[in-house]
């Protein structure tokens, strides 16, 4: 887990209020990022890091280990919503399946809480976050260091990519946010 630089975000706690939960999915690193909104437009971070399934694993059990982890983070932090990076088409194959089926198990787990489930493309992640949809990995990754007011770019790059994920719902549905808290969702 990567640890928040700022004091105030350090001490956000569990449960309390809203937050997002974004997941940049894969089946051997899914990263994950929990923020809650701040003043004026910001976020506070209160988890980012990544999540790890042994490769020596089946299929079933690496994503069984998978939904086990992502329900924890549901527990812990109870998100309001869920954001995860839109499945895309990718060269590798078996890539592209493994970064599926991880996504499916995060939007089930998700769905089940009860929780907003938004996904949004690669390139609507880095319109959003670094202004503008072809920026590099780089780019976006400093600018998630920037807007979340960390010391260094998150490592490894899946926990930056879950934090810019999360960013980008923040920033593309804050009355989503504030209707589904006021009808009583999470």
């Amino acid at each position: 887990m990567f640890a928040p630089s700022d004091p105030r975000q350090a001490g956000a706690q569990s449960g309390s209020g809203q937050c997002v939960l974004g997941v940049d999915p894969g089946l051997t690193r899914c990263g994950y990022a929990v923020l809650v909104p701040g003043a004026s437009g910001s976020a506070l971070v209160r988890a980012i890091g990544v999540l790890r399934t042994d490769r020596a694993d089946e299929t079933p059990q690496r994503l069984a280990d998978l939904a086990a982890d992502i329900e924890s983070l549901l527990d812990e932090f109870s998100p309001t919503a869920v954001a995860v990076e839109r499945v895309f088409f990718q060269n590798n194959v078996r890539t592209a399946i493994g970064v599926a089926q991880a996504s499916g198990v995060v939007l089930a787990a998700a769905a089940r809480r009860g929780c907003i489930v938004a996904e949004y493309t690669p390139s609507q992640v880095k319109d959003t976050v670094a202004g503008w949809g072809a920026a590099d990995k780089g780019q976006v990754q400093r600018m998630v260091q920037m807007r979340l007011g960390l010391a260094d770019v998150p490592k490894p790059p899946d926990a930056a990519d879950a934090a810019a994920i999360a960013l980008c719902h923040l920033a593309m549905s804050p009355g989503l946010l504030a209707a589904s808290v006021a009808a009583g969702r999470r």
